[in-house]
């Protein structure tokens, strides 16, 4: 875990309404992804600066026992067109702690993070948080995950 300070960016992709009441964010998050995958959108979203996919978490209602929004996508170079069916969002930069977890993502890799993180003093401000999945993330068995949170 270390302190870093994040750029702004724009990104576009598909998005979810979710809380983690009830474990429901398991089952709509994971409803997320696999439309990701299946319905291609990674080569559907245009102008994107890479392949590399962000898990975005925003429009907390007040903290991560709340609902909030989850948005799959791509950095792209600007919101001016936006398939439809997807969201354009644009993420101020600002302070950040900086967690890298590696391992298996079939056996619960990032949830476990984000229970961890769940019960640290960070000081939070719930404004967005994001995973990274970039190169290293490819092999899902022995993958890298970079997981953001923003904070004071």
């Amino acid at each position: 875990m270390n302190n870093v300070k994040a750029d702004g960016f724009k990104v576009i992709g598909i998005a979810v309404r979710t809380t983690n009441e009830n474990n429901r964010a398991a089952t709509d998050i994971g409803a997320l992804w696999e439309r990701f995958m299946k319905e291609d959108i990674l080569n559907a979203i245009p102008g994107k600066v890479d392949n590399t996919i962000f898990s975005i978490y925003t429009d907390y209602e007040k903290d991560h026992t709340k609902p909030y929004t989850t948005v799959l996508g791509c950095k792209v170079e600007n919101l001016k067109h936006i398939p439809d069916g997807m969201v354009g969002y644009s993420f101020d930069g600002g302070n950040y702690i900086k967690f890298t977890t590696k391992g298996d993502l079939s056996k619960g890799l990032v949830i476990n993070e984000w229970l961890k993180i769940w019960e640290m003093d960070l000081g939070r401000i719930f404004t967005a948080d994001f995973e990274v999945y970039g190169e290293k993330a490819q092999n899902p068995s022995d993958a890298e995950v970079d997981i953001l949170i923003a904070v004071k």
